[in-house]
């Protein structure tokens, strides 16, 4: 009994992974913790479905954040450094719409999917935006890393 039960926890030990998968390179994965209250007029666009907010709150993500209503009370929340360069005085992206575009190379991106909507045709390797948990209850929309 004493080696199934040596052999079971050094299975389990042995099947974890520090393996992240494909993180981007770019963006450090920053920890934090923010509250979006919608009875304020900067986030009250929240309280539509479709309509998208730019969080430049201190502390949250590395250039702030992209929070999008999704529908059905749920929100999705993204880095608003460009994932395709390091952070730089270009790379905080800006709003238009659904869509947030980067400056220094004109990349844009959909806030919905989060994915680069014009992928250069290079043969390069490019990143979607790093997403971030989003939660609403009430009016109260909760980002995090």
């Amino acid at each position: 009994m004493k080696y199934i039960f040596s052999f079971f926890l050094i299975s389990i030990l042995f099947s974890c992974s520090s393996d992240r998968g494909n993180r981007n390179p770019y963006l450090q994965e920053i920890g934090f913790r923010f509250e979006i209250n919608l009875n304020l007029p900067k986030y009250s666009p929240l309280t539509n479905v479709g309509n998208a907010v730019y969080v430049n709150a201190n502390g949250v993500g590395t250039k702030g954040a992209f929070v999008i209503n999704s529908g059905f009370n749920q929100y999705l929340a993204f880095e608003a450094s460009c994932p395709n360069h390091a952070p730089n005085e270009c790379s905080t992206m800006t709003l238009n719409g659904q869509e947030v575009t980067c400056s220094c190379e004109e990349f844009t991106y959909n806030l919905f999917t989060g994915q680069l909507s014009n992928t250069p045709k290079d043969g390069g390797r490019y990143y979607d935006m790093l997403n971030y948990n989003a939660t609403g209850s009430g009016n109260i929309v909760s980002i995090s890393n």
